[in-house]
């Protein structure tokens, strides 16, 4: 979808700001589900 609309960028740029979007809110879930697995299940890890 963000190849698609790397065509429409100038006049429509709603078509790739959206699936950006969710690209970035997914990564950024991702990373933070990540953390806090370390976070929880990390012996090492001091509290």
């Amino acid at each position: 979808m963000l190849s698609t609309g790397r065509q429409y960028m100038l006049l429509q740029w709603w078509v790739s700001l959206f699936p950006g979007l969710a690209i970035a809110l997914v990564a950024l879930g991702g990373n933070l589900l990540g953390d806090w697995l370390r976070d929880a299940l990390d012996p090492r890890h001091e509290r």
